[in-house]
């Protein structure tokens, strides 16, 4: 696993000038060796959607704050940022899947973050971690889904999963837990999730903090993206 986020130094500089609520959401996206090819091209246009789109809403561009986590190994390839400083990696396609770890470093990077709001107090909205992957941990994924779960219940964040063509499901369901039903994507349509994500983010960061969770509450839209 590894520490690039550790080694950007933290300011305050961003909090004190926009001190707006915050909207973290941390992307956690598969990059191993099969997702290869046109997948990881249409994960990489989808990126680049998402940050257009969020761009032409001006709360959301003030409110959410994006990170990534790459695994196929493990990165930290953006640390929080919003949407007019975030810059979309390349994802390149190589390796193993170790959803696992990549699982633990998002919670790490979602806990760390609300002690940064706390600190300079900032107010912040539940956090959002999304997962994509297109196949089963190639790690023990156990002791993190645990961990994933017990911070649903506990309502430290919040946890969505969408398999990609040849992820495992079960796994997948059994990862999740029982507060959201992983969704499947519809071929590739990876920029259909982002535009859908984008507004999702955008209508949460324009609701009251502690009862956003009222805002788009099932994941399945009649954008049609996904199925169950």
């Amino acid at each position: 696993m590894t520490t690039d986020f550790e080694q950007v130094p933290f300011t305050a500089t961003d909090f004190i000038d926009n001190p707006e609520n915050r909207c973290p959401c941390v992307l956690v996206l598969d990059t191993s060796g099969s997702m290869q090819g046109r997948p990881i091209a249409e994960l990489n246009e989808g990126l680049a959607q998402f940050k257009r789109e969020l761009l032409t809403d001006e709360m959301a561009t003030k409110r959410v704050e994006v990170s990534v986590v790459g695994f196929g190994p493990v990165q930290v390839l953006s640390p929080f940022a919003t949407p007019d400083v975030f810059t979309p990696p390349i994802l390149d396609a190589n390796g193993d899947t170790p959803m696992g770890a990549a699982i633990t470093q998002a919670i790490s990077l979602v806990e760390q973050r609300k002690q940064e709001y706390r600190q300079f107090g900032i107010a912040y909205y539940r956090p959002w971690i999304f997962l994509i992957t297109d196949g089963a941990p190639t790690d023990a994924w156990q002791d993190a889904a645990a961990s994933l779960q017990r911070g649903q219940r506990e309502k430290k964040f919040q946890f969505f999963a969408v398999g990609v063509q040849g992820a495992n499901m079960d796994i997948l369901k059994q990862i999740a837990g029982p507060e959201r039903t992983p969704l499947m994507l519809k071929g590739l349509q990876f920029r259909e999730l982002f535009s859908w994500l984008s507004n999702s983010l955008g209508a949460k960061s324009r609701s009251q903090v502690g009862n956003e969770e009222v805002v788009v509450e099932n994941p399945v839209s009649p954008t049609g993206w996904a199925t169950v």
